[in-house]
């Protein structure tokens, strides 16, 4: 697919000399961090030493006074506290790092996830009348909640208080609970608006900490924070890079019986986790807890107290992943059938499909696989009890939450963001459905829009690639969204090694370029259609690329992990 490559400009170029210097850094390393909106030292010292200490008071939250007060007359009087959770990485993460810091201060506490298939997303009526059976008090939803009006109407009427913590977007009307804790609630003054929901149930555990004497106490479960910020793609800036880079050192040091038996199975070298792994290693494994059949092991997994009893629920999650992969190539093979036979992508521009019989537990993975092979805004849609139920997967410069809002006629229901969503409507509404929501794409996408942009940071030479330049790089982490890893440009460089293919289709290449010593390892991962251009060494390549780690006998060295490459012009 034609990609657009587009050089990224800072405003200031002497910003650029005057950071260099004052941090003793290279001007590519200075320009990179500009573009990240870190202009002085003082930024760049918080960038790179990120501390506890510059944690957000969570009092600052709207809500949270009287949501902790409520949490510690539950802990006083020994009522039933229920935390009702989402059966994806961040709500199995929420869910578990509420429930074991409440079990740490005694209280009488359960868990509930609700079934994928049988529940649906979110709160349910059917969810309130399944934990009022066990005599709760205090239900706290975490990851959820936040559009649920009728649903916390209907809790209240059995008689149970609701502290919801959420992260997404609410709509016109706040569910009337105890306490409604989500930073980007209208009137909610909390500086910080991208937490994850983890993120937000931290900060009800940091204010009860607060309020009861024991502040450090929430400190140790940010291993659940950092897995499930990185899973769930919120921004790794401000509060969430401080949480997610506690949590990672956690568990690079002493991870809990959980995540370590998930990291084994995983056949991941332990102490060395980035986020990148956690969101394309362990986070699936996660998630197929939920999207084929019970999320609350996954939540097992987390709490359990032994290494080996942790071990069996990760054998669960790893054999369950592998029945989802086998699914997930079904289902893409089916739809890509549908797109190439029923589709035209000439008239037709986002990819509306629908299949009764596909599996709701990977519609979502399969939409995602669509969007990164045509680069359309993407639904796939199954049928659950009547009912056509989809997952929306988007492109950069597409608000697929606003379209669906603007078809919310012919939906049943639906919530999300901008990147990704869940729908529901009738079946006999999928035509008119897919008429007017590609009316809606019509309107808001350019035709020029249709090709992904490659944001590149700098132009690099060999030569710039030091020991020193490396140690500074591997500072810029976590990686993650708006603190992606930085992307450059090198111009004709040549192929110094013969080209392998290696797996299915992915580009193994070593390349020189003049002026410099050194030759650097590169893999272009689903790139096995440009062997022709670097199988000719005389050809001067532009190569576009980020830089990462591979580890050959016990050595750790550079590998160029290539984004995109073409012939040189010049």
């Amino acid at each position: 697919m034609k990609k657009r490559w587009i050089i990224k400009k800072v405003d200031d170029e002497y910003s650029v000399n005057v950071l260099s210097d004052s941090l003793k850094i290279s001007e590519i390393l200075a320009r990179v961090l500009i573009l990240r909106n870190i202009k002085t030292f003082h930024d760049a010292k918080n960038y790179f030493r990120p501390t506890l200490a510059n944690l957000h008071d969570p009092f600052l939250m709207d809500g949270m006074e009287t949501a902790t007060y409520r949490v510690i007359k539950a802990l006083t009087e020994n009522q039933l506290i229920t935390v009702y959770g989402d059966y994806d990485v961040d709500g199995t993460c929420s869910t578990a790092l509420l429930y074991l810091f409440l079990k740490e201060l005694g209280a009488n506490v359960d868990y509930y996830i609700p079934q994928r298939l049988s529940e649906g997303y979110g709160l349910s009526k059917t969810g309130f009348d399944n934990i009022n059976k066990n005599g709760t008090s205090l239900v706290i939803t975490v990851d959820c909640g936040i559009t649920a009006v009728e649903e916390t109407d209907y809790a209240n009427s059995l008689g149970m208080d609701i502290i919801i913590c959420d992260h997404h977007l609410p709509k016109d009307k706040l569910p009337d609970a105890c306490a409604v804790l989500d930073p980007i609630k209208p009137n909610c003054e909390y500086p910080f608006k991208y937490l994850s929901g983890a993120g937000v149930a931290f900060k009800l555990a940091q204010g009860v900490s607060e309020r009861i004497g024991k502040k450090d106490l929430p400190f140790k479960f940010l291993d659940l924070v950092a897995l499930a910020a990185a899973a769930d793609i919120v921004q790794l800036t401000g509060e969430n890079r401080i949480l997610v880079r506690a949590g990672i050192e956690i568990i690079n040091n002493n991870p809990r019986p959980g995540i370590k038996a998930l990291i084994k199975s995983s056949r991941i070298t332990p102490g060395n986790l980035s986020s990148g792994q956690i969101v394309f290693t362990i986070a699936p494994r996660i998630n197929a807890a939920g999207r084929m059949g019970d999320a609350k092991r996954a939540v097992d997994l987390f709490v359990a107290d032994d290494f080996e009893t942790a071990k069996e629920y990760a054998s669960v999650l790893e054999n369950e992943n592998y029945e989802r992969r086998k699914i997930d190539e079904t289902t893409l093979n089916d739809a890509l059938k549908l797109v190439e036979n029923e589709l035209d992508l000439n008239v037709d521009i986002p990819i509306v499909l629908h299949q009764e019989q596909w599996h709701a537990g990977v519609i979502g993975i399969v939409a995602s696989r669509l969007v990164e092979k045509y680069y359309r805004p993407t639904i796939m849609l199954t049928t659950i009890d009547g009912v056509a139920k989809g997952s929306a997967r988007s492109i950069s410069d597409f608000n697929i939450y606003n379209a669906l809002e603007k078809c919310e006629n012919v939906l049943l229901q639906f919530g999300g963001h901008k990147a990704a969503a869940g729908l529901e409507l009738e079946i006999d509404k999928i035509n008119e459905f897919k008429e007017q929501f590609n009316k809606v794409v019509k309107e808001s996408l350019s035709e020029d829009k249709l090709y992904p942009e490659i944001n590149i940071d700098s132009k690099l030479k060999f030569s710039e690639i030091t020991p020193k330049f490396l140690r500074i790089l591997d500072q810029f982490t976590p990686f993650g969204p708006k603190n992606m890893r930085p992307i450059f440009l090198s111009e004709k460089v040549q192929t110094a090694i013969p080209p392998r293919i290696v797996g299915k289709n992915h580009l193994l290449v070593s390349f020189k370029q003049e002026g410099a010593t050194r030759v650097f390892d590169a893999i272009g991962f689903s790139l096995s259609d440009r062997f022709d251009i670097v199988n000719n060494n005389q050809n001067f390549i532009d190569i576009v690329f980020t830089i990462d780690k591979t580890t050959r006998n016990g050595n750790t060295f550079p590998q160029l992990r290539i984004k995109d490459l073409k012939i040189s012009n010049s």
